[in-house]
């Protein structure tokens, strides 16, 4: 019988839930917003299965990618909708139009984040882009599991805990499943998340019904300076009615802070190919540095082929780049090895959020935690100092040449 002692020995994959033949176990939110397995211990017959299919009781062997890529997706409208380079959408294009069925997570009615399936192209726009919150799985293992005994090719998407959970639930491989996950900071309570559109709907007067597209990764001022913004459709025209650069938001400052985090992500286990996915996408920060021709600030993927499944995909789906050294590629993207740490302030906020919600949020709990003026000053001062030793100038020459041979050819 799964039991949850401690909250940071269970990422809410769900696979236990699904995996119960007594359908005994439910998944509960607790006063966080997350969501933890409850066992009818009456209707239970102790047959473990909830335990044996647990990623982090069972935890995988992690893979090394074989080869590491850039890709940008040749369309525009839909790169633009997309966090990084559109790349999801290529590949997932390719494995519908075979016949097969692609699972991701996309927003529902009340848009709370939930994991879905589709076998159209259209279906596709509503898996794109990041969503900050961590979907509500419900049976996708159940039926990913179902399409692949009818023989049809499946694509899973999802965080590296969700692959994980997968993997376990299905207790073998199998040669129609492809697995997509992506490098994950971590995911924010999805309780912080709905108060937090409420205040937005309550301030703009008006409702989530009204609500037509949010996007956490909006790129209007480019992909370095995306911001988090939320339009509405009244009397059929479709507005922008919010949008805030991230750094100035108050719930992406929360999540980027460590504050609203899933217990378990402080101490992920899925780090570092662990989910054993075929394919890890990201942003490709820094490609400037290695392939300035793919930086055009609309957005870059990164791509991991760690299998070669996803080897034989990448290959056949989309235009990639030459293969690019995973190493140098990883150096912008840490969250692929390490968890985020815990704040410090992690208690202090759940209590103040309790009692206020986020009103006031900014100038009682972030500012306490804000590194004092002094630090902030030497910090930028010696982070100047520092491109001025003679080897920093010469990797900037070095990078500068590079940038020149692109440019020439």
């Amino acid at each position: 019988m799964i039991s949850i002692i401690d909250k940071h020995n269970c990422c809410g994959c769900s696979a236990c839930v699904q995996i119960c033949p007594k359908q005994c176990i439910t998944f509960e939110e607790d006063e966080k917003g997350f969501r933890y397995p409850s066992v009818d211990s009456e209707i239970c017959v102790d047959c473990g299965l909830c335990e044996k299919v647990c990623p982090i009781i069972t935890p995988n062997v992690a893979l090394k990618p074989l080869h590491a890529y850039a890709a940008i997706n040749s369309h525009e409208e839909i790169r633009e909708q997309s966090s990084s380079g559109g790349v999801f959408t290529s590949l997932a294009e390719k494995v519908v139009k075979d016949g097969g069925v692609v699972f991701g997570a996309k927003f529902n009615d009340n848009w709370e984040v939930i994991h879905d399936n589709t076998e159209t192209i259209e279906g596709l726009g509503a898996f794109r882009g990041s969503k900050y919150v961590q979907s509500v799985i419900g049976e996708s293992y159940i039926k990913a599991e179902f399409f692949l005994k009818q023989g049809r090719e499946v694509l899973f998407s999802g965080t590296p805990c969700q692959i994980a959970g997968l993997k376990t639930y299905l207790k073998k491989e199998y040669d129609n499943l492809i697995t997509i996950d992506v490098i994950c900071h971590g995911v924010p309570s999805p309780l912080v998340w709905r108060d937090y559109l409420s205040t937005i709907v309550q301030k703009y007067n008006t409702t989530t019904n009204c609500i037509s597209r949010i996007s956490f990764r909006d790129k209007r001022n480019g992909w370095h300076k995306y911001g988090l913004s939320i339009y509405s459709n009244v009397d059929n025209k479709n507005r922008c009615l919010f949008w805030e650069f991230r750094w100035n938001n108050i719930f992406m400052k929360l999540y980027m802070n460590d504050l609203c985090l899933r217990p378990s992500c402080h101490k992920c286990m899925f780090k570092a190919g662990a989910s054993q996915s075929d394919i890890t996408i990201a942003d490709y920060w820094g490609v400037g540095d290695f392939l300035p021709k793919l930086d055009d600030n609309r957005g870059t993927s990164l791509l991991l082929a760690n299998t070669a499944k996803g080897c034989s995909l990448l290959k056949d789906g989309i235009s990639l780049s030459d293969s690019v050294n995973y190493k140098g590629a990883l150096s912008r993207n840490t969250a692929y090895f390490n968890s985020p740490i815990e704040h410090k302030g992690i208690a202090e906020f759940w209590d103040y959020f309790f009692s206020n919600g986020l009103i006031g949020i900014e100038r009682n709990i972030l500012s306490k935690y804000k590194r004092p003026l002094k630090n902030r000053i030497v910090s930028w001062v010696k982070g100047i100092l520092k491109k001025l030793t003679p080897k920093d100038l010469l990797n900037k020459y070095r990078k500068q040449r590079v940038k020149d041979k692109y440019e020439q050819i």
